[in-house]
């Protein structure tokens, strides 16, 4: 697991979901509920990654503040500049960064263009694949089964 990189091991590449930072924050939730997912890449006029808005963000920076979803922008509320892991970057140093900052989402970056989303879930779904797998290896080894490993 620890040498997967993000691309293509854990995520694909993907068309992302985005809004724009003067999108509602209604809009954004629509977004969200429709295409089943808990964080959108917010991108600028020219494309390039700005910012990310997350269910936590409406939930913690809008609904509990009592604010109007209908009316305000998505910019009033999303994480401006946020990290990003890049294609090559390595699972394991992902899954630290996102434990020790307590981050859920990612995106992914490369030359200034988000090309995937890589989410908490897709990091522990690996480490169990792995771990699983050496399990195998393990009980192959010990039990010196060759038709195991």
């Amino acid at each position: 697991m620890i040498q997967q990189t993000i691309v293509p091991d854990i995520v694909q590449r993907q068309k992302i979901t985005s809004v724009t930072p003067d999108d509602t924050v209604f809009a954004a939730a629509v977004k969200m509920t429709e295409t089943h997912i808990a964080a959108l890449v917010v991108l600028g006029d020219d494309g390039a990654l700005v910012g990310i808005v997350t269910e936590r963000d409406v939930t913690q920076r809008l609904v509990a503040k009592g604010f109007d979803a209908s009316a305000t922008p998505v910019s009033e509320i999303m994480t401006v500049n946020p990290d990003t892991l890049s294609p090559d970057d390595f699972a394991g140093d992902a899954l630290e960064l996102m434990q020790s900052r307590k981050y859920r989402h990612l995106p992914v970056t490369e030359g200034g263009k988000c090309v995937g989303m890589v989410s908490i879930r897709d990091l522990y779904a690996a480490v169990k694949l792995a771990l699983e797998e050496d399990i195998k290896e393990t009980e192959a080894f010990v039990f010196r089964d060759p038709y195991g490993a």
